[in-house]
């Protein structure tokens, strides 16, 4: 009887182990959010958003979070499950960009290379565009000339020479990992990243429709530009533009004492075409 109560005590002894190795084993397991990356590897927006990614999980590591992004050829772009991602960033042709908004309509998709009007016309509910329209570059160039009419300049969104409110850091952390600079596609797939994970680390939401509700009524995010930007309801990302000359900065937009406020909204159109 004595050893049957002992090899008892044992046993429980044996089981607590074990479920408490399993439970500790389980907590240190990181949750796992994954994004899509759909478009050449060979374009500076995959490098970007590698970039991100980095950032991301180094966040992420002291909340137990480990992002993955998982890259999908143009060609495969339509014929993926996209079940498990939270979100996807999109580098492709017009064409293949509507039929990806309309295959995922409550998944975030992010443009970061197309600048054409119409997609902003169009006000896709899930397409949120991160680079700057053609119109908002044309505004941003008019606004300039009317100070000086004679400048031959062009509007970006990001310079490899923009160094402030920390631009500086991130073009130096870009130019370390990639051995290449910054650009406007860099920009933007660098900002789709970070406006997904610093999200789901600071708001908990990891659901792609609440996460698209939320980046598209409620996110502000600086992106190292010194001003909190958020989308329009064309699903284009309000921000400032650099203009540029002989690839150099001269100026930047809403040009001061030109742009009527609310000034972010002077570039490009704000409303919805039929």
């Amino acid at each position: 009887m004595i050893m049957n109560t002992i090899n008892i005590k044992k046993y429980i002894l044996l089981l607590s182990i074990t479920i408490l190795c399993a439970t500790a084993k389980a907590q240190a397991e990181p949750a796992i959010y994954k994004m899509a990356y759909v478009g050449d590897k060979e374009n500076t927006a995959y490098l970007g958003a590698s970039q991100g990614l980095s950032e991301a999980n180094l966040q992420g590591q002291f909340l137990n979070h480990k992002y993955v992004l998982d890259v999908i050829t143009p060609e495969q772009a339509l014929n993926t499950d996209y079940s498990s991602y939270v979100a996807v960033i999109a580098a492709v042709d017009i064409s293949t960009f509507r039929k990806l908004t309309d295959l995922l309509p409550d998944t975030p998709v992010f443009n970061v290379w197309l600048a054409d009007n119409s997609l902003r016309v169009e006000c896709r509910a899930n397409a949120l565009h991160i680079v700057p329209s053609e119109l908002m570059k044309a505004d941003a160039v008019a606004q300039w000339h009317q100070l000086h009419p004679d400048a031959q300049v062009k509007a970006q969104t990001w310079h490899p020479d923009f160094v402030k409110f920390a631009a500086r850091d991130l073009n130096k952390r870009f130019l370390k990992a990639y051995n290449t600079k910054m650009d406007d596609p860099a920009w933007a797939g660098w900002a789709a990243v970070k406006m997904t994970s610093d999200t789901i680390a600071r708001k908990n939401i990891t659901d792609p429709k609440h996460l698209l509700a939320y980046l598209k009524t409620e996110l502000t995010f600086d992106g190292q530009m010194g001003i909190d930007m958020n989308f329009r309801k064309t699903g284009q990302l309000r921000q400032p533009m650099l203009l540029i000359e002989n690839d150099k900065i001269v100026g930047e937009a809403p040009v001061r004492g030109v742009a009527k406020p609310p000034t972010l909204d002077s570039l490009g159109n704000v409303g919805c075409g039929k």
